[in-house]
């Protein structure tokens, strides 16, 4: 077990990384910083930049979502050029670039999975934190997550279903909920279930409460012991498994449930490690990246924390 402690980032990066004797000087014209992020960190970071470049003229940061798990492929199987990784999952960067692409995690904000709808939803009007898995077990009623094995927020909806059916106590929910739903239904990132509930092509999406305050979507709060928000509930979410890709094509890794926590890294080979540091010593900032994290609704954890 990793006992986890606060640190200062700027001195856990030289102790970690020793990256700042070695990196070259910026050079005089703007330099770039490839950040690869998760889809539901497209908001938040898009201000970052803004405010980043502003301070740091001579910096351009380029950024580039997808779901979690791609973002992780992109570099292990496609080999991009990349300086910083954001995950919606920390045990994505752990699982799939640690230790051949990085050498640290560090973790710096949570979430909790929401039922997304729309004023058109099919029994919207009805649905509680109380009854919303009847509601989606309906016939007619049309319901959508993310691919389980390229975005977090995908297979976080699985363990939802999984868990649920152990705190209502009713054997057999989460099947009945999966037979409901469409496969034509998954997408590859959680972001894209949004233009399908606005134009009626989905009555529920699951997404992470920060991209629904983001996007001013209505949505349905549950109970703590459903909606993955509570590091002191990980005992009961381990309850839930759900199987993904693994490294190696055909390779399959059991994930076990537990509380939603973000994790960045630095790449062992980005192009740019100086400029990408002070980025993340920006995005790591309680009145930087972590107040921006925070008024878009998504709680940052403040100070960030690596695994000693």
């Amino acid at each position: 077990m990793y006992r986890i402690r606060s640190v200062n980032f700027f001195l856990c990066l030289m102790i970690l990384s020793g990256v700042l004797v070695a990196s070259p000087v910026l050079a005089k014209s703007r330099s770039q910083v490839i950040i690869f992020h998760a889809g539901s960190l497209s908001v938040p970071m898009a201000t970052m930049e803004k405010v980043f470049e502003a301070a740091h003229p001579d910096i351009d940061i380029l950024r580039e979502s997808s779901g979690s798990r791609k973002c992780a492929r992109k570099i292990t199987d496609l080999h991009k050029s990349c300086d910083i990784m954001a995950s919606a999952d920390f045990t994505v960067i752990d699982n799939l670039l640690i230790p051949d692409y990085a050498s640290w995690n560090v973790r710096f904000a949570t979430n909790q999975m929401v039922l997304c709808y729309s004023d058109g939803s099919a029994y919207s009007k009805e649905l509680t934190p109380e009854n919303w898995a009847d509601i989606l077990a309906r016939n007619g009623v049309e319901w959508g997550h993310s691919d389980p094995n390229l975005d977090p927020c995908g297979y976080r909806a699985l363990m939802v279903l999984q868990v649920a059916e152990q705190a209502f106590h009713r054997p057999g929910l989460n099947e009945r909920l999966l037979a409901n739903r469409p496969l034509r239904n998954i997408r590859p990132k959680e972001v894209e279930l949004i233009a399908m509930l606005e134009n009626g092509a989905l009555d529920y999406a699951w997404e992470y409460r920060s991209i629904a305050v983001q996007h001013q979507l209505k949505f349905v709060t549950l109970s703590e012991e459903i909606n993955l928000s509570n590091y002191e509930l990980d005992s009961f979410y381990r309850q839930a498994e759900v199987p993904v890709s693994g490294k190696k094509p055909g390779e399959k890794i059991i994930l076990r449930g537990k509380s939603i926590t973000y994790g960045v890294t630095l790449l062992d080979e980005a192009p740019n490690q100086k400029a990408a540091i002070l980025f993340l010593e920006y995005m790591l900032d309680s009145e930087g990246g972590l107040k921006i994290l925070e008024g878009m609704g998504q709680p940052p954890i403040d100070p960030a924390r690596v695994p000693d």
